[in-house]
């Protein structure tokens, strides 16, 4: 089992970094080998909806930073998490880029992350997570991916970095969905 983890905040080592460092915890202890990518230092920029996907059919988009790279290690992995901090209610603009553009890649091209397992990964101050939740996880639906549950939603509240790791239900959370993806990818390994 491998999952990647993209980590779609700009702090590196900030809340964000920590849930996904959690849920990384629980599926090394299951075997799983785990990739994290720090989006929030990359060059990805949002989708110019030119569809040139759709005429190429390369598995690549045509704009030239790092998307096409994140793309191939999307299609690799077995599990796909990704994590954003709570902007104005919504996912972060590098995790918006990479939904945009790894979706349409995706579409383009037979749907390249179906049946993976997809898990989000939230980190707020105070509110608006909900929404960056469900964001992260119609990215997953519609690309034909299966997302695991957990004890709670999977968020965690904190605003300065490693405020996150105080919020008890929100770590049992992270450690509770790790556990069952690798449960999950277990079975689909079966």
């Amino acid at each position: 089992m491998h999952i990647v983890g993209f980590n779609g905040s700009p702090r590196k080592e900030g809340n964000t970094y920590q849930a996904i460092k959690t849920v990384f915890e629980e599926l090394e202890k299951e075997g799983a080998t785990t990739e994290l990518i720090q989006l929030g230092s990359s060059n990805i920029r949002g989708c110019r909806a030119c569809f040139k996907c759709f005429e190429t059919k390369d598995n690549r988009c045509i704009q030239k930073d790092d998307l096409n790279g994140f793309v191939e290690q999307m299609v690799a992995a077995d599990g796909i998490l990704i994590g954003s901090p709570t902007y104005f209610a919504n996912v972060s603009s590098e995790v918006k880029a990479l939904i945009d553009r790894a979706g349409l890649v995706s579409r383009a091209n037979g749907n390249l992350f179906s049946r993976k397992a997809g898990a989000a990964v939230v980190a707020a101050r105070r509110a608006g997570a909900v929404n960056v939740y469900q964001n992260i996880n119609l990215f997953f639906g519609i690309g034909n991916m299966i997302v695991p549950g957990s004890s709670y939603w999977n968020i965690g509240i904190g605003r300065n970095p490693g405020e996150i790791l105080k919020d008890e239900e929100g770590m049992k959370t992270f450690r509770d969905l790790g556990q069952n993806m690798a449960w999950l990818l277990k079975k689909l390994k079966g």
